[in-house]
């Protein structure tokens, strides 16, 4: 068991100038004893926030000591619901400025769960706090983000681990274990596909006045200055590029690491890009609905295909990531992955199918 000091004490050994890891946060957390507990707290409650503190609070050496979201809404509904987490809600302070969470001293690691825009700069703010950090993805919104959290936490050596949580999954990994044998041949194409017929923008709304509750001058942070629109709050954040980069950023961070995981690829050369509104012309939404990347590497393309509003994906599949190889194709999605055949090829591989009946969020 590794006590609460030494999980302190010992994190820059265990994770210096590491950003993304598999399972480290996590694994650390679940080998400190029970008698011996963590505590966390989580800012940016409203979603993957919320689900991944509940998920984390089910380990028996989490503490949660603290919330913060600037809507006093969202913040006094997950009070309520601490209680069937038996969790004394009079135990855990409450923030709508995160840097005031900060100081809290009994602090040992936040969630970051916030919209993306405000990623890069409150890990930055919490490492400098001395805290450690889960932060959801995308870790930034661009390369000069995610540079800059990589020297907050080099700075600090607090252990960061960023929400890749298909990273943890098992047959991800068994089906990256498979391409490395060889057996696929020669992969000169990897597709990477989402289509999500349940996405889909608000209508366009004239802006209004600031709902009760909400500190939206918190909310915009470091973004450009507008006025409320209830079209852009929240969950809809994603399809305005003041603070994300639409379907690519939200699912694709985490298709995409896989293609490139399996290809143990780096850099790619060229990168071109189309798409559109196609499917919400009408609908407030800046990012495209409909998207095709074409990424050239040394030795292979890789293409990304995304629509909102429709589910018929490639090989009937709302998501997933194709490895075609001139042996054979391997096609890995959350649900499993399974390997087909090249029917002209003289060299015969193994066909696993490997399914998996429990999702992941």
């Amino acid at each position: 068991m590794i006590a609460r000091r030494k999980f302190i004490q010992q994190s820059s050994f265990a994770l210096a100038g590491t950003l993304l890891t598999s399972q480290t946060f996590a694994s650390l957390i679940k080998a400190t004893a029970a008698s011996d507990q963590i505590n966390i707290a989580a800012i940016g409650i409203n979603g993957m926030g919320w689900t991944d503190t509940v998920n984390l609070l089910r380990q028996q050496s989490v503490n949660l000591v603290a919330l913060c979201d600037v809507d006093a809404n969202v913040l006094a509904k997950r009070m309520k619901e601490l209680a069937s987490l038996n969790i004394d809600a009079s135990k855990v302070k409450t923030y709508d400025n995160y840097k005031k969470l900060l100081e809290q001293k009994d602090i040992d690691a936040v969630i970051i769960g916030t919209p993306d825009h405000w990623h890069a700069l409150i890990m930055a703010d919490a490492c400098a706090a001395g805290k450690h950090v889960y932060v959801e993805k995308p870790c930034g919104n661009s390369i000069g983000e995610c540079d800059t959290m990589i020297k907050a936490q080099q700075k600090s050596n607090s252990i960061v681990q960023v929400g890749q949580w298909q990273r943890s999954q098992q047959h991800f990994k068994n089906a990256v274990d498979f391409i490395a044998t060889g057996q696929l041949g020669n992969i000169r194409t990897v597709k990477v596909w989402c289509y999500q017929g349940w996405m889909k923008p608000k209508p366009v709304v004239p802006d209004s006045a600031v709902p009760p509750g909400i500190d939206y001058k918190q909310w915009l942070g470091p973004s450009q200055i507008r006025n409320f629109n209830a079209s852009r709050f929240h969950f809809d954040f994603r399809w305005f590029w003041d603070y994300a980069g639409g379907l690519m950023t939200d699912w694709g961070v985490h298709l995409l690491d896989y293609g490139l995981l399996g290809m143990k690829a780096s850099y790619p050369k060229t990168i071109a890009a189309l798409g559109g509104k196609f499917a919400y012309p009408d609908y407030a939404e800046e990012t495209p609905d409909t998207l095709t990347a074409l990424y050239e590497f040394d030795g292979f393309n890789l293409v990304w295909d995304h629509a909102m509003g429709i589910d018929n994906g490639s090989y009937g599949r709302d998501h997933g990531i194709a490895y075609i190889g001139n042996n054979g194709t391997l096609i890995l999605n959350r649900n499993g992955w399974e390997v087909i055949e090249e029917r002209q090829s003289k060299h015969k591989v193994v066909k696993p199918l490997e399914k998996v009946m429990d999702e992941g969020v």
